[in-house]
């Protein structure tokens, strides 16, 4: 039983998360809108954790060894860091920040194999690695980058499998980097019809016809590379660009809909909408929505500390209780029965959206009855989105942090049309 008190303690199911950095950046030799002749890859992995013995090493052997690849890793000594963590992983395969240095270290290194099969391997590898990263605990944005930077067969994005369509891509960007937006154009259009597959190749056709400015031309094929690949944010931005100079301003700003709700969490994403906004002289915001009450977890323990004014409050603050309270139980054990393959608590899309839906299902039921007569404005946000059906696409666009961005996908294969709503009613609406 929880007594309600300014301090609350109670213990929770163990659980803690390990905690790393992987930062990828690539690096473009060009401007925004260039496409680039030469791409390089770098990778930066901090960790910063107590040392994890084992008993197939020695503890303190271990130990040493695992804190000097972490410090080879984060000095971007790639090739010293890999044979460390691959000693380190064979003696504790369940380490799951070994197994990330290991997987960053492994993808560093494919870059410098000249064999195209044997560097599709050491990909493919790398790709595994991360991903059992992942199903350990690593919950990290970058780490997600870097797995979604590796096809499933080991291939890289922007490169094809036909060497003439490569060709072709890496004289068309020597042209277009020389301004000469013809020849770019016509070099581009022959790797689209020798791949039809390939993204880049669409998204640069019509990249060099923006560049001269035939602006129909150009969204035509961003029009096929988004239908090549509609979960990435470029071509539906650079689109917008296009549509934005013709003054089309209500198809533009649909079209930088559309971009970030493909990579919501990407820095390019939203740059569009941002333009757009300030073009249009709109402001952008999500609803400011933050529970009062603080939970902290350490070890075995959970303490709540409580909003006195907010436990006291007669506008519907005290159901915040609710939704830390509701939080506890999902990582007690309501997550492991609702992610049965995940073997690592982290927190969701279903345990946020569930935690704030009590809320405002609680808050709306105490103003029907008329206990309440106004509800606190953060609350009475709750209750509105709750009521439109927008509180996940609110909590996966407004207050992500890496565990709800692992349920992104799903939720957006099946609830564009929401999300689309959101930012629609919510983000560009002015009423904020």
């Amino acid at each position: 039983m929880i007594n309600i008190k300014p301090h609350v303690t109670f213990r929770l199911m163990p659980g803690s998360l390990l905690k790393g950095s992987l930062e990828m950046i690539n690096h473009v030799v060009c401007s925004r809108r260039f496409p680039a002749a030469v791409s390089l890859t770098f990778f930066a992995l901090l960790i910063c954790l107590p040392p994890i013995s084992h008993a197939q090493v020695a503890a303190s052997n271990y130990d040493t060894e695992r804190q000097r690849a972490i410090t080879f890793i984060n000095e971007g000594k790639f090739d010293e860091a890999l044979p460390l963590f691959e000693k380190l992983a064979a003696a504790n395969p369940s380490d799951a920040q070994v197994l990330y240095g290991l997987g960053a270290a492994t993808l560093v290194a494919s870059q410098k194999i000249k064999d195209e099969e044997a560097r599709r391997q050491a990909r493919r590898r790398a790709r595994a690695t991360l991903l059992r990263a992942r199903d350990l605990g690593v919950f990290d944005q970058n780490l997600e980058t870097a797995i979604n930077s590796i096809l499933p067969d080991g291939g890289e994005r922007g490169v094809s499998k036909n060497k003439e369509a490569n060709r072709f891509m890496t004289e068309a960007a020597v042209a277009f980097q020389k301004q000469n937006y013809d020849e770019a154009a016509k070099l581009y259009e022959r790797a689209a019809r020798l791949d039809p597959a390939l993204y880049e190749a669409a998204l640069y056709t019509g990249n060099s016809f923006y560049a001269k400015k035939e602006f129909v031309k150009a969204g035509e094929w961003f029009a096929r590379a988004i239908a090549i690949d509609p979960d990435r944010e470029t071509a539906y931005r650079y689109w917008g660009d296009a549509l934005m100079l013709q003054d089309k301003q209500t198809e533009a700003r649909d079209k930088f809909f559309d971009a970030v709700i493909a990579e919501p969490y990407t820095r390019l994403s939203g740059r569009g909408l941002e333009q757009w906004a300030q073009r249009n002289g709109v402001r952008l915001s999500h609803p400011r929505i933050q529970p009062p009450n603080k939970m902290t977890t350490e070890g075995n323990t959970t303490t709540l500390t409580l909003d006195p004014n907010a436990l006291n409050s007669v506008d519907g603050s005290n159901h915040w209780l609710m939704y830390n309270l509701t939080r506890a139980a999902w990582a007690r054990g309501e997550f492991q029965r609702q992610y049965r393959d995940e073997r690592v608590y982290r927190h969701s899309l279903r345990e946020e959206a569930s935690a704030l839906r009590i809320v405002a299902e609680m808050a709306a039921k105490d103003v029907k009855s008329g206990k309440i007569r106004a509800l606190n404005p953060m609350i009475a946000d709750l209750v509105r989105l709750n009521d439109a059906g927008l509180l996940e696409a609110y909590v996966l666009l407004a207050r992500p942090d890496a565990g709800i961005m692992r349920d992104y996908a799903d939720y957006r294969a099946a609830n564009r049309d929401k999300l689309k709503r959101y930012l629609a009613e919510y983000v560009v609406s002015g009423k904020n």
